[in-house]
């Protein structure tokens, strides 16, 4: 649990900042994609994986996220997350090739599988059940419902004003900002009975789904 009353709500604002983050690069290289496919030289058939690879991994591994959360601890996947989103990101702007941003794409939305289970496995071990918890699981949803609005406009912006690679690099300040807080903002939490889990389960249907 939280230490305090202000703590908490610190730890939720902190929760929907990386939530947006995670949600927004599912849409914010749709404008980017003809200046990327200049840059690199993608083929048109190739030019879909630099946002399916990202939409299919966070997908297909969120089930095994979930399980790892539980039972590894859902600040330290999260913490985990994080540290593999923001390399993803950073390697994403440093790409030279389809297949290096495609694979650091992918990385991308390894990190944000693990990210958004435990964070809302955080919320709901902080939060209260009842009218407190309902309100911080409804501003995380609501953050990341505007984060997929935002994307297309954000990246649009920051494509016409700098360049394509920093819809990527724009992630990795929030991501190490992100790294600094959450030791001070969250507590851990596991689930007592998490090595009873269909761990084994959670792989096959993650194979199966990727």
């Amino acid at each position: 649990m939280v230490a305090s009353e202000r703590t908490r709500w610190f730890a939720l604002a902190l929760l929907c900042a990386v939530q947006f983050m995670v949600v927004l690069d599912i849409a914010i290289v749709n404008v980017a994609l003809p200046s990327i496919q200049q840059d690199l030289h993608f083929s048109q058939e190739n030019l879909q994986w630099i946002i399916s690879a990202y939409a299919l991994v966070f997908g297909g591994f969120l089930l095994l996220g979930g399980r790892l959360a539980d039972i590894l601890g859902r600040k330290r996947v999260f913490m985990t997350g994080l540290v593999i989103f923001s390399v993803g990101s950073l390697l994403c702007g440093l790409a030279w090739s389809e297949t290096s941003l495609i694979a650091a794409r992918a990385l991308q939305g390894l990190g944000a599988a693990a990210i958004t289970p435990s964070a809302l496995s955080i919320l709901t071990t902080t939060f209260k059940e009842g009218r407190e918890r309902n309100i911080a699981l409804g501003a995380w949803g609501a953050v990341g419902g505007f984060g997929a609005a935002a994307g297309v406009l954000m990246g649009g912006i920051l494509t016409d004003l700098l360049s394509w690679q920093w819809i990527f690099y724009v992630n990795v300040p929030v991501g190490f900002v992100a790294l600094v807080l959450a030791p001070i903002l969250l507590t851990e939490s596991k689930d007592a009975h998490g090595q009873s889990h269909d761990f084994p389960g959670a792989v096959l249907v993650t194979s199966g789904l990727v």
